[in-house]
């Protein structure tokens, strides 16, 4: 192996160390969230659980007998601080002890993490400028990191239109059973507000999906994915545009460009499905 060679595999393992920690940082960050999510949750089950108790004891005062629900209940607030105690000890790490070291479910600890991160981030690109790595690695490298830009871009695809098809079933579920409802003859009243809680959330999910785009945004990543993918294959095989290319680092200069267009026209339509519905003016 030659010098500028090992140096180059220097460089490179460097660039990796930085990923690592970007990555670790994330996936605290993420855990965190989680953390504090099912702590807050916790935390607030038992006190709802107590609330509801509470109202419904005055509600029905002298007409309906809750001690039985009452006593029911006894176990289960008291499951749900034990609960609340194990989840915080799970978030809580200590150094010894007596000496705490963090508490992940702490909203300052993600901060912090955040703060971690961009440093990481800002690290690396320090560090890769300061490498001097020839520009057919650079485009080398580039390409391998191809395939995890195309499963990003499925996976945002696959969450919007999960979101998609979610407030679509609202919708026509709703509209059912608003129309369902309202075409008794004589309404009772549970059916009224059976009426009123489905139109509201037809109209609430019609308002989502109308207002964020789900199936746009869907869409166009999708096609993001797919044309990269096209165009990841093709440079692979030296099929479509790289047909007969017998120059690899012109072909891989072709594939840089050509996927780095793609990507811009993905930011740009991205910004377009951000920019709110102009309402014509009256």
């Amino acid at each position: 192996m030659t010098q500028a060679a090992a140096a180059a595999e220097r460089a490179i393992e460097e660039l990796l160390d930085h990923d690592r920690k970007i990555l670790g940082l994330r996936q605290e960050i993420r855990e965190a969230r989680l953390k504090r999510t099912l702590l807050v949750s916790v935390y607030s089950s038992a006190p709802t659980l107590l609330l509801l108790l509470f109202v419904g004891n005055i509600a029905t005062w002298g007409r309906v007998d809750l001690a039985r629900v009452n006593l029911a209940c006894v176990p289960i607030v008291v499951a749900l601080l034990a609960l609340c105690t194990v989840v915080r000890g799970k978030s809580t790490k200590y150094v010894k002890p007596n000496i705490l070291l963090r508490e992940e479910w702490g909203s300052g600890y993600a901060t912090s993490k955040k703060i971690d991160l961009e440093l990481a981030i800002e690290r690396k690109r320090l560090s890769a400028a300061a490498i001097d790595l020839p520009t057919e690695t650079r485009r080398h490298i580039y390409r391998e990191t191809v395939p995890g830009a195309i499963e990003q871009y499925r996976s945002d695809g696959l969450r919007y239109r999960r979101v998609h098809n979610l407030f679509q079933s609202v919708i026509i579920i709703g509209s059912l059973a608003t129309s369902t409802a309202a075409s008794l003859a004589e309404t009772p009243a549970p059916y009224k507000w059976i009426t009123v809680g489905t139109s509201f959330s037809v109209g609430l999910a019609a308002g989502f999906t109308g207002y964020f785009k789900f199936r746009e945004r869907s869409f166009y990543l999708q096609q993001t994915a797919d044309t990269i993918e096209e165009e990841y294959d093709a440079v692979n095989l030296k099929v479509g545009r790289y047909k007969g290319s017998v120059d690899d680092e012109a072909a891989l200069l072709e594939f840089t460009e050509r996927v780095e267009t793609l990507k811009n026209d993905q930011r740009k339509r991205q910004q377009q499905l951000d920019q709110p519905t102009e309402t014509p003016e009256g």
